[in-house]
């Protein structure tokens, strides 16, 4: 893909509303606190925190941005995130405290690299999973050519981590794999992109092998997913 898309204004709104939900949440506020503490409506409020392109008024953000004890260049500037991938297991988690932590992470899209997106996990399987991303702002997408497939699982599980990872990264030769990692890598340039799959401990994960490369292509950090 040539060149870099510039930002459009529901990319800035997406990253307004993100940054002022993380704020609050920070200091523990409900939507009602801030309104109140700005002296704005709870639904002026909520557009604001809705992501939609069309926005409050300056004014209104600034009121907000004081409440909170931002400056407004402050608040603006720090809506621009800096792009790159971070690693997201959902191991122990719940569907509502995982998406919470993306949120918090300004995550703009979960590159699941399940081989099969089913999971006995309420809300993890591919459909209830994006319903719940989409809800939040957050793009999801599958790259099955990204999974592991079910014979080279076992050496992630009893140690032999070189050897799984040896023929994993075999596998992503595969004209359609070297696809979608130029497609993460891309995107991994312009966005925040959490790579999902199921291991909390990214080391006994293939994923793992799928951040090194993408990290190598993109020129981009790896965060774990707090």
């Amino acid at each position: 893909m040539a060149g870099h898309p510039s930002a459009s204004p529901h990319d800035h709104a997406r990253a307004l509303a993100q940054r002022v939900r993380a704020l609050r949440e920070d200091r523990g506020w409900t939507r009602e606190r801030l309104a109140k503490e700005a002296g704005i409506a709870v639904g002026t409020l909520g557009r604001l925190e809705s992501e939609g392109a069309i926005q409050p008024g300056f004014f209104t953000v600034g009121a907000v941005a004081g409440a909170l004890g931002v400056s407004l260049d402050g608040l603006f500037r720090e809506t621009k995130a800096i792009p790159g991938l971070w690693s997201a297991g959902y191991e122990g988690r719940d569907i509502d405290s995982f998406v919470a932590s993306l949120l918090n992470s300004r995550i703009d899209v979960v590159a699941d690299v399940r081989l099969t997106p089913i999971s006995r996990k309420k809300g993890f399987s591919k459909t209830r999973l994006g319903a719940a991303l989409a809800e939040a702002g957050i793009d999801y997408t599958h790259l099955r050519s990204l999974g592991n497939p079910k014979d080279n699982r076992e050496p992630f599980w009893d140690g032999r981590l070189e050897v799984g990872r040896a023929r994993f990264r075999g596998l992503l030769a595969s004209e359609e794999a070297q696809s979608d990692l130029d497609r993460l890598a891309e995107r991994a340039r312009q966005s925040r992109v959490a790579v999902l799959c199921f291991e909390k401990d990214e080391s006994r994960c293939h994923r793992q092998v799928v951040l090194e490369t993408v990290q190598k292509r993109a020129a981009v950090s790896v965060t774990p997913l707090a």
